[in-house]
C-alpha cells in the first residue's frame, strides 16, 4: 500500500463564471475540506480563480491555474503567468492537458518549458499525459506517454521532478463517456512509474503521485482509486457539481 496521499483534481475547464465557480466551491467545503487522507485541488477558468480561492479560504481546498505561459511577462496577448497565477492564490498549474496538445498546438517541448516556468515561480506542476485511440490501436501507448514524460521533465533536478503530480488522461476517454479500465488505467500508470524508478533515485518514483483522468464518475471512481499506482484522480464534467465531486472524493 502506498503511502502517497490521494489528490482529487477538479479540471473546470471553460464552464462556471465567477459567480456559479464561487457557488460550486462553497457547496464543497463542507463537503470535503480537511479530510487528512484525501487532497482537493480545483481548476476553475483564469477569471474565476479569484473568486474561488476566497471561497475556500481555510479549508484546506487548493486551487490551480489551467494554463500557463513559459515566460514571467511580457508581449503575449491573452496568457497567464505562473508568478501572477501565484500571486491571486494558485498553488497549482495544469501543463499539457490533452486538449492544449489537440486544439492549441502544445507541443512536447512547450510542455517542458512550462514545467520549469511552473515551478520557478513556485507553484507545482500537474502534468497531463495520454495517447489517442489510434495511438493505442497501434501499439504505440508506452512509447508515448514515455516520450511525453521525458519532454516534460527535461533537465529537472530529481528533488524537482518529487514535487510534481502526473495525469494519465487517455484521450478517447477524455468527455467521450468510454473510461479506460482499471486494468488498462494501472498499467499506464505502472510503466510511468518504472520509467521514473529507472531514471532518477528510487525516492522520486515513490513520491510522484500519478491520476488518472478520463471520464471519471461517482460510479467508477472506488474501483479505480483501488489500484496500486493510481493515486487518485483528475475529473472533468463530474467535477462541475458539488455533490458528484465529493462523491469521487469520498471514494478516495
Amino acid at each position: 500500500m502506498s503511502d502517497r496521499t490521494p489528490l482529487i483534481a477538479g479540471n473546470w475547464k471553460l464552464n462556471l463564471d465567477p459567480v456559479e465557480a464561487a457557488a460550486v466551491a462553497s457547496a464543497l467545503v463542507p463537503a470535503v475540506a480537511d479530510r487528512g487522507d484525501t487532497e482537493v485541488a480545483l481548476f476553475p477558468t483564469a477569471l474565476s480563480v479569484p473568486a474561488v480561492v476566497q471561497a475556500v479560504q481555510g479549508s484546506g481546498i487548493t486551487v490551480g491555474i489551467q494554463e500557463i505561459h513559459d515566460q514571467p511577462g511580457g508581449a503575449f496577448t491573452g496568457t497567464n503567468s505562473a508568478a501572477m497565477a501565484r500571486a491571486v492564490g494558485c498553488a497549482w498549474a495544469l501543463i499539457g492537458h490533452s486538449e492544449r496538445r489537440q486544439l492549441f498546438g502544445e507541443t512536447d517541448e512547450g510542455v517542458g518549458r512550462k514545467v520549469t516556468a511552473a515551478l520557478a515561480a513556485g507553484l507545482l506542476p500537474m502534468v497531463c499525459l495520454g495517447e489517442t485511440l489510434d495511438q493505442r490501436d497501434a501499439g504505440q501507448v508506452e512509447h508515448v506517454v514515455t516520450r511525453q514524460l521525458a519532454a516534460a521533465l527535461g533537465t529537472l533536478r530529481p528533488d524537482e521532478v518529487a514535487t510534481l503530480t502526473l495525469a494519465y488522461e487517455p484521450v478517447w476517454a477524455i468527455g467521450t463517456g468510454r473510461t479506460a479500465s482499471p486494468d488498462q488505467a494501472q498499467e499506464v500508470h505502472a510503466v510511468l512509474r518504472a520509467w521514473l524508478r529507472n531514471h532518477y533515485p528510487a525516492y522520486v518514483a515513490d513520491q510522484v503521485r500519478v491520476l488518472y483522468g478520463g471520464s471519471v464518475k461517482p460510479g467508477n471512481a472506488a474501483e479505480l482509486l483501488s489500484c496500486p499506482d493510481i493515486d487518485g484522480a483528475l475529473v472533468g464534467g463530474a467535477s462541475l457539481k458539488a455533490d458528484s465531486f465529493a462523491a469521487i472524493v469520498h471514494a478516495a
